[in-house]
């Protein structure tokens, strides 16, 4: 029996509660994780030996890890029931299974770099140009055309719909600009791609066109859960809304309207309230606040409660921690932004190495980062950024994933083109591409075995390389076992990396690329516990999913306070607190009360709730050789100045 005591009676009610589809108000550090692990938990545990699953959605791989680890711990039997993972996953998951009904095979691709979707681009600009029965402007590059395509994409635009709107939007070439993006949306189906928009937009393109899948979502998933719903866009919304509606008395949503940070990626306060009035949901908050001390906590609300649009009843923070040191929040001023970023880090370098590894810094822009960082670097501090990293840059996991990606789609001519680059790196081998191609061509055969063919007709071939392309790879060739695979390429680098290179850069990265393939390795069969992972699985998850390691124990971080959301430090140094930056200067001209500003003021309410035991605010005068006012934020905090 799962035990509740510890939970507060909101947070009870929230996970034992059984009256139709329920919305959560949880604030910052109100412990919605503990509530919905709880809730997924108890359903397992009530139900067990019934077939029926959950589905829990979220935004980041790393909270959808966490989550599955607290509920193993709680019903470790019944953990293969539960589908916890991200929007973007559960739509690859969706076109996997059903995407046939659409023209997609399950091993389809997913583009993760703009390289190969430029690319892509290019190619279809090719073919439209062969059509002489229509022309197209000759300044159309695929580079400067495929922030549109992404942008129609992200709107879930039907090719046969783009012309209609983009004249009535009054775009430049708007008749040219649709036929672009319809042969994009055609070439990612003739090739078996995708990309990240296009995986929400076929989704829901499936579900809307194929009702009976929907029957058959809810059939398998009984309880819909879903975190961070404020970060939902429209269309992502317009999934949940469908496979919800036909029984959305399960559905249990978590969100906070006082951390709606994502406009411009599509999230918006009128999300909450369609959520209302489509579901009818029934309302529970969480303002019990167990991160933060009292003085955080009564910064917070007084900044929070100047916004307008906030949800009707919105009760404020409370904090539950008690007791507090003298210097639990400090504000200072400094002549020069070079100033301001030095003093944090001569601060954080002067502390006991218990608390210095328990500090993080935040601001608004990357730019104030980069010059605390060097700051933090010069003084000894080691930093970690926290930059999403969509591709492995050492030659060897360039490599695998290459082979990988050729064993999966084997005429992918772009992942042949990086394994002959990996390779040569390695080896010093050039193989050309053309007779491989030919090859291929001529004997019926794909491009990985026409490569390994060409690769093993050269005399000058170590013989342990000869051996890892002969025999080692035949598992994965003939039975798909890409683990083994994997292992024996890393020990093969191992021992190339002991002899002289070629190219000296190889092995950049390769320890950190090596532990983050392990970590994410294992995270991924723990999701598909119970389902044996194919290698077109393993793949859309590669590809889903940041290659950036972890951070190392003694380092620093620096994040955006976009990037910090959902977590917590013990020591928060917030800097930039300046008109132009924290509000930015987009939001600074669309005045006080605009929704821009709202957003911002979000912002800063997301950074200083990130603190555990200790906030500190930091502004300057002069901010990269411009006058700065202090932020309205601290007036707004009830901050003197």
């Amino acid at each position: 029996m799962i035990d509740l005591s510890s939970l507060n009676e909101n947070q009870r009610e929230a996970v034992l509660w059984d009256k139709g589809p329920l919305l959560v108000l949880a604030g910052p550090g109100s412990g919605k994780t503990r509530v919905l692990t709880c809730r997924i938990a108890r359903i397992l545990e009530q139900s067990e030996g019934q077939y029926f699953r959950i589905l829990a959605l979220t935004f980041t791989n790393k909270a959808a890890a966490e989550m599955r680890g607290r509920v193993e711990e709680l019903v470790p039997r019944e953990l293969g029931r539960v589908r916890l993972t991200t929007f973007h996953s559960y739509a690859a998951e969706l076109l996997q299974q059903h995407g046939n009904h659409i023209n997609f095979r399950p091993d389809f691709q997913i583009l993760s770099n703009d390289a190969d979707r430029e690319a892509l681009l290019d190619d279809a600009l090719g073919q439209l140009r062969k059509d002489l029965a229509y022309s197209l402007p000759e300044h159309f590059k695929a580079a400067q055309l495929l922030p549109a395509v992404t942008r129609l994409l992200e709107q879930c635009i039907a090719p046969d719909q783009a012309e209609i709107l983009l004249q009535q939007a009054n775009i430049e070439n708007a008749i040219p600009l649709a036929r672009v993006y319809a042969a994009y949306r055609e070439a990612l189906r003739r090739t078996n791609s995708l990309d990240f928009p296009s995986l929400i937009a076929e989704s829901l393109e499936l579900l809307s066109k194929f009702p009976f899948l929907i029957k058959h979502v809810r059939k398998v998933f009984k309880h819909i859960l879903v975190d961070e719903f404020q970060d939902t866009n429209h269309f992502q919304y317009r999934i949940l809304l469908l496979i919800a509606q036909p029984d959305p008395s399960t559905l249990f949503v978590v969100a906070d309207d006082d951390q709606i940070i994502y406009q411009w990626n599509g999230a918006n306060p009128k999300r909450i309230q369609a959520l209302r009035d489509d579901f009818g949901v029934s309302e529970l908050q969480l303002p019990e606040n167990y991160r933060c001390p009292p003085l955080v906590i009564e910064l917070a609300n007084a900044l929070i409660e100047k916004n307008l649009n906030r949800s009707a009843g919105k009760k404020p923070l409370k904090a539950v921690k008690q007791g507090e040191s003298d210097d639990v929040v400090r504000v200072f001023r400094f002549n020069s932004v070079d100033e301001e970023a030095a003093w944090i880090a001569q601060d954080i370098s002067q502390r006991k190495l218990e608390e210095r590894t328990s500090c993080a810094v935040l601001a608004r822009t990357k730019k104030l980062l980069d010059l605390v960082g060097r700051k933090l670097e010069e003084v000894g501090v080691p930093v970690y950024f926290a930059a999403r990293k969509d591709e492995f840059k050492s030659s060897p996991l360039r490599m695998l994933h290459a082979i990988l990606r050729l064993v999966n789609s084997k005429e992918d001519k772009r992942s042949l083109a990086r394994l002959s680059k990996a390779f040569y790196e390695l080896e010093g081998i050039s193989i050309e591409l053309s007779p491989v191609l030919s090859r291929a061509s001529a004997d019926g055969t794909d491009l990985l075995r026409s490569w390994l063919d060409e690769v093993k007709r050269r005399d000058t071939l170590e013989e342990r390389t000869r051996r890892l392309l002969e025999t080692d790879i035949r598992p994965l060739l003939n039975s798909l076992n890409y683990r083994g695979f994997a292992d024996k390429l890393f020990d093969w680098a191992e021992a190339c990396q002991a002899d002289s290179q070629p190219d000296e850069n190889a092995f950049n990265e390769f320890e950190e690329e090596r532990e983050v393939w392990k970590i994410l390795l294992a995270e991924i069969i723990k999701k598909f516990e119970g389902d044996d992972v194919s290698l077109h699985q393993l793949l859309h998850e590669l590809d889903l999913t940041s290659k950036t390691p972890p951070k190392p124990p003694d380092a620093i971080p620096c994040f955006t306070i976009h990037a910090s959301k959902g977590m917590e430090f013990g020591h928060v140094y917030l800097m930039g607190l300046v008109e132009d930056q924290l509000p930015s200067w987009a939001s600074v001209k669309k005045g006080n009360d605009s929704l821009e500003m709202q957003e911002e003021r979000r912002n800063c309410f997301v950074a200083i709730t990130r603190a555990q035991e200790s906030l500190t605010m930091t502004f300057s005068a002069q901010v990269f050789g411009w006058t700065k006012q202090p932020s309205r934020f601290l007036r707004e905090m009830g901050i003197e100045l």
